[in-house]
């Protein structure tokens, strides 16, 4: 079945109306993340609201900075550096959360980078909890160089709908493939899998 987004230019409301009107007609709960204690700063790329090629349907896009992988024909490879880009402050978790909360958009899909690059794990983690909260009919995916076997143990897991896990392998390349760039990459059903205890893939 075809997944279709609808985009309205419409939506002209500022972020204080949108915060008690739009989030209340989606019956959403809305937190930013904000602590003076045990502040977790990474820094990202860019956000992007509205993508259709990293993951199903219409989705938003946090593009984080951050990988040791460094893999040969790497699509991103200006992420890499950690201090790459910008810090990811209150203002960019609001831009997030507005970018989500409209009814078109079915998830975020962090990608970057590496979202579990070991200076960005903890705090893609809170965001993906904060979500999932405030949001729970948004799917959560996830693109990592590592493999499920390797971060299964994480606190994110259990966040996640959809683990696009493994490096990006050039001789293993292949265009074809839906949502990945080689064929030693997997698209997990993360739910599913921790269900069973064995690697259940998506299936669209």
């Amino acid at each position: 079945m075809s997944t279709y987004c609808f985009i309205f230019s419409n939506s002209f409301l500022n972020y204080k109306t949108y915060m008690y009107k739009e989030y209340d007609n989606l019956n959403y709960k809305y937190e930013i993340i904000h602590s003076k204690k045990g502040v977790i700063n990474i820094n990202y790329i860019k956000i992007t609201p509205l993508d259709i090629a990293n993951g199903k349907g219409c989705r938003t896009i946090l593009w984080v900075s951050g990988c040791s992988h460094h893999c040969e024909k790497c699509h991103n490879p200006q992420t890499w550096n950690p201090k790459a880009g910008q810090k990811f402050d209150n203002k960019a978790m609001e831009e997030l959360m507005n970018a989500l909360s409209k009814s078109y958009i079915e998830g975020i899909t962090f990608s970057g980078g590496d979202p579990l690059y070991k200076d960005n794990v903890k705090k893609i983690t809170q965001i993906a909890k904060k979500i999932k909260e405030a949001m729970p009919n948004k799917t959560i995916w996830l693109y990592t160089g590592y493999t499920y076997e390797d971060i299964k143990h994480l606190e994110i897991m259990k966040y996640l709908d959809v683990l696009v896990d493994g490096k990006f392998e050039i001789d293993k390349k292949d265009i074809s493939l839906l949502f990945r760039g080689s064929s030693n990459q997997r698209l997990i059903d993360v739910k599913n899998t921790i269900k069973t205890n064995k690697i259940v893939l998506y299936r669209d």
